[in-house]
Order: C-alpha cells, then sequence, then structure tokens
C-alpha cells in the first residue's frame, strides 16, 4: 500500500510501478479539478502569504490564456495523466473515487474501494460522522483511542473569495478534459 498525489501525475511513475508489479490495483480519487485549483491555491497560500492572487497565476502573463504550466492547473487534467498510465495498466486495474462523493458519502465510497480490493466490507456508515467544523465527515473514535481520527489542520479551509468569470474560464478549459476523461473512465462525475 503506497499513497501519494504526485504518482499519478509523474511521467515515469507508471512505469516504474509496472515494473515492480504488473497486477498492481490502482485507486484514484479525483475531484472537480476547478475546485480542487482553488484548494491547491489555498493550500499553498496558507504556507506563503505573499503570492499573487489565483487570476494571476492561472493566466498566462495577464491574458485570458490558462497557464497549463501551473501545477495547481496541471494537475487537474486527469486525461492527460489517465493516458500515461493506461500505457502500462488495463482500466480494469484502477478504482476512480469521486472526491465529491467521498465527502457526501464516505461509506459508499469506502464500499467501492473494499470491493475493487476483494475486502470484506467492514467500514459501514457506523464508522463515520459530519464534523460540522470541518465540513468533512471525520472517523467515529476508534477502539483503544482517546478520540475521532479527522483529516489534518490543512483540510477544510475556507478557500479565498475567486472572481466568477475566472471560475467560468477554467470550467470552459476543463470541460473537454473531464469529457474525454469521463470517456476513457466510462464514469461522468458531474463536473460542469
Amino acid at each position: 500500500m503506497e499513497k501519494t498525489p504526485s504518482y499519478f501525475i509523474t511521467k515515469e511513475a507508471p512505469r516504474r510501478l509496472f515494473s515492480m508489479s504488473r497486477h498492481t490495483k490502482l485507486i484514484v480519487v479525483v475531484r472537480d479539478p476547478v475546485t480542487r485549483a482553488v484548494s491547491d491555491y489555498t493550500q499553498t497560500l496558507t504556507k506563503s502569504p505573499g503570492l499573487p492572487s489565483f487570476q494571476s497565476l492561472a493566466f498566462r502573463n495577464g491574458s485570458s490564456t490558462i497557464d497549463t504550466a501551473w501545477s495547481a492547473v496541471r494537475i487537474g487534467i486527469y486525461a492527460k495523466h489517465l493516458e500515461n498510465w493506461l500505457r502500462y495498466f488495463p482500466l480494469s486495474r484502477f478504482l476512480f473515487v469521486s472526491g465529491e462523493r467521498l465527502v457526501m458519502d464516505p461509506a459508499g465510497e469506502m464500499g467501492r474501494v473494499q470491493d475493487f480490493l476483494g475486502l470484506k466490507r467492514v467500514v459501514t456508515d457506523k464508522h463515520f460522522y459530519f464534523n460540522q467544523t470541518k465540513g468533512f465527515p471525520c472517523l467515529k473514535k476508534p477502539e483503544g483511542s482517546s478520540r475521532p481520527r479527522c483529516l489534518g489542520k490543512s483540510k477544510g479551509r475556507p478557500h479565498p473569495r475567486i472572481p466568477a468569470q475566472v471560475l467560468r474560464r477554467l470550467r470552459d478549459f476543463y470541460r473537454p478534459f473531464n469529457l474525454k476523461f469521463y470517456q476513457m473512465t466510462g464514469h461522468d462525475f458531474g463536473w460542469d
């Protein structure tokens, strides 16, 4: 078991993983790429308060052209990254987990994960509660623990206000990539 968001977008990762184990099962958590880009920016802003505005980073040299060199934007072009992985692994080796559904129905998504891995369904609704402060589901207090398990301080932060026209332009940019991703995975994530 290994987890990192950077594997999916690292060009060399599929080849390296394939050379280690061609039978690996891959779970990829994806979310609306516009929301993901804003969240990425928010996390970076927390660490670097003097960061330029979201829109000045998202658009190349103040133009209306989206800057795909900016990692916050590039990561959300899921179809491009998946094409690289499909050169090594068949689609049947992948489970794509909806980040939005993971928040709305964590037990349902975890059920899909357990099924994909061939595990007995032991994680159910009874293991989660919704943390109003974070805005995310958390795991109830595990046996022998003094407190529940929740996402860390870097998760669930309020996002800065981004102008509607900037978000609209990003949605337009991602739309063809999202549609291709839906076709490739056989699943419409409903990001439009």
